[in-house]
């Protein structure tokens, strides 16, 4: 009897029913000029919603210079790449921005890929490959990304307890001190809104010889005094190895990216597979990411005004009663803690209140964390940050959700 393929696929998406973990996608259209306003499309007809989980953390997707950045490349060298960089599709924006990302990083060098997520499992899997006998040092929250990159790599693992410097240097010290080692670890934990002690890991990797890798894609344009991340703001920039950044958040655009020396650079280049096969970014989408880039390293506005509004909302829903998770940065998780109460919360949001807010469930975060994710802007104001409590506050009564 052959195997009942159609079933299986079919008992797989069940049992994500049955967790209350099954992903929905909303259908929504930005109004450009107006975020965080947005268009909800569904069977009952269109209206007006407010967005409060975006990752385009400034606004700067919608910014007029970004905008005419696009518009102007796309008219001239029209809409895709021709191909991977080493066959057709190395173009002089991508060159640019490269230069752009190194000079924000104050590094030699910087490499685009097409995404976050493959700039993290091409780069980790591809350094360790590259040093013999690696043994890799990873945070237990690290973004799947980062623990793809690590298991691909094929190399001797350790996970340390998140930001637990301690467990971090029993692990290296335990290690054989003439293996090569390296520490990945993130600056900024989007979920929990939590940083890293970025310092202290470069202090522990000097001492024990290791390379540091930190993933600051939830950081860069919105921390430090050119917008180049976390490490920047605490002084640790030139401390670090390899910085692995987005183009797709505070940027507004996509893409990832890393920085670091020419070497480090080159052998990246020329030996990660998810980098040498892959398409290239478009020109527009590069001259777009350079404008971003370039205007959030001569403006601080955007920042200080993203930083005000996630205060204000982190106050105003605290003040309310809303079981506020701890966090010290942009990010504001609102505790839920079971998976279908979190889409139930979600959908009433929504549906009640015109609020869209997606629940983040397993395996994102640990079992029992089930949460919903805000991330005001500066674009947020106080007085969407007033209906937010509001509309919380009645779904958490009307659920009968626990209180903090």
């Amino acid at each position: 009897m052959n195997f009942d393929y159609a079933n299986r696929f079919a008992q797989a998406i069940t049992n994500l029913h049955d967790e209350g973990r099954y992903r929905v996608f909303t259908d929504i259209e930005r109004i450009p000029g107006r975020y965080p306003k947005a268009i909800l499309k569904d069977p009952a007809g269109e209206r007006e919603i407010t967005v409060w989980c975006s990752n385009d953390y400034l606004g700067m997707s919608q910014h007029t210079k970004v905008l005419d950045a696009f518009q102007k490349t796309a008219k001239v060298y029209g809409a895709g790449a021709g191909g991977t960089r080493n066959i057709s599709g190395n173009h002089s924006e991508i060159v640019a921005l490269e230069s752009d990302l190194a000079d924000l990083h104050a590094r030699d060098a910087a490499l685009v890929f097409t995404s976050g997520y493959i700039s993290n499992q091409a780069t980790i899997s591809t350094l360790a490959k590259l040093l013999p006998g690696c043994v890799i040092f990873s945070d237990e929250l690290n973004h799947a990304s980062m623990i793809a990159g690590v298991r691909d790599s094929g190399a001797e693992k350790h996970v340390f307890r998140h930001n637990d410097l301690a467990h971090l240097e029993d692990l290296l010290g335990a290690a054989d001190r003439g293996k090569p080692k390296l520490i990945v670890f993130e600056s900024l934990y989007s979920m929990d809104g939590d940083t890293s002690p970025i310092n202290e890991i470069c202090d522990l990797a000097e001492k024990y010889g290791a390379m540091t890798y930190v993933d600051e894609v939830h950081a860069v344009g919105m921390y430090g005094a050119r917008g180049a991340g976390y490490a920047q703001k605490v002084g640790a920039m030139e401390r670090i190895d390899v910085i692995e950044g987005t183009l797709a958040k505070a940027f507004g655009c996509m893409g990832g990216y890393i920085a670091g020396s020419a070497d480090i650079i080159d052998a990246v280049r020329s030996y990660a597979p998810g980098f040498i096969f892959t398409t290239t970014l478009p020109p527009a989408i590069a001259a777009a990411a350079r404008a971003a880039i370039a205007h959030l390293k001569g403006s601080s506005s955007e920042r200080e005004s993203q930083q005000r509004q996630a205060s204000r909302t982190r106050q105003a829903l605290t003040e309310a009663g809303l079981p506020v998770m701890a966090s010290e940065t942009h990010i504001v998780p609102v505790l839920v803690g079971d998976p279908v109460l979190a889409k139930r919360a979600s959908d009433r949001l929504l549906s009640e209140h015109n609020i869209y807010i997606q629940p983040i469930n397993y395996p994102t975060v640990p079992r029992g964390t089930e949460r919903l994710r805000i991330t005001p802007g500066p674009l947020h104001s106080d007085q969407l940050i007033g209906e937010l409590a509001t509309a919380l506050t009645e779904t958490w009564a009307n659920l009968g959700l626990p209180a903090a």
